[in-house]
């Protein structure tokens, strides 16, 4: 069985986007990715889930093979026809699809879905324990900051760690 971390995508990074619409994926989202691809091994390429939403969601997210199988776990867990389960269907289904990196590690994002998320020559790829999120470097910016006030708004005193044990 894998060690949780082994599954935690952590860390933001800046790639350069080339005209093809590639990107690098930093070796350590690819050790989790990896990790998490029961079908991987040597010499094959990890899989993935891309998530592009509706056309005013201006990023990806990306799932690995382990997520997309809990997060499908949970879907079918709701109600069939249920609103809840229509909205999770329609996005993480419908909006969604399966790819691999290239042979050197980089995904390949066609020219609408780089025009859906405002990316052109670089790409910032920002982890998020079980996804990673690709934006624009301006959307990027926009997100940390907004994060950055969300944290010190909930973690009085600036200690995230407190955040863990509220609710408790």
């Amino acid at each position: 069985m894998e060690h949780l971390l082994e599954l935690t995508f952590t860390g933001t990074s800046r790639h350069k986007v080339d005209g093809k619409g590639r990107v690098s994926i930093p070796a350590q989202f690819r050790r989790v990715l990896e990790a998490a691809d029961p079908k991987w091994q040597d010499g094959l390429a990890p899989r993935l889930f891309i998530a592009h939403g509706p056309e005013d969601q201006a990023f990806l997210d990306c799932y690995s093979v382990a997520a997309m199988e809990e997060i499908t776990r949970k879907i079918d867990a709701q109600p069939l026809g249920s609103p809840r389960r229509e909205a999770l269907e329609y996005y993480f289904n419908g909006q969604t699809f399966g790819s691999a990196t290239d042979e050197t590690g980089r995904l390949v994002m066609s020219a609408a879905l780089r025009r859906q998320i405002g990316v052109t020559g670089e790409a910032v790829l920002v982890a998020r324990g079980k996804s990673f999120r690709i934006l624009s470097p301006a959307a990027y910016d926009a997100y940390a900051a907004e994060q950055r006030e969300r944290l010190a708004a909930l973690a009085k005193g600036g200690n995230p760690l407190a955040l863990l044990s509220e609710g408790e």
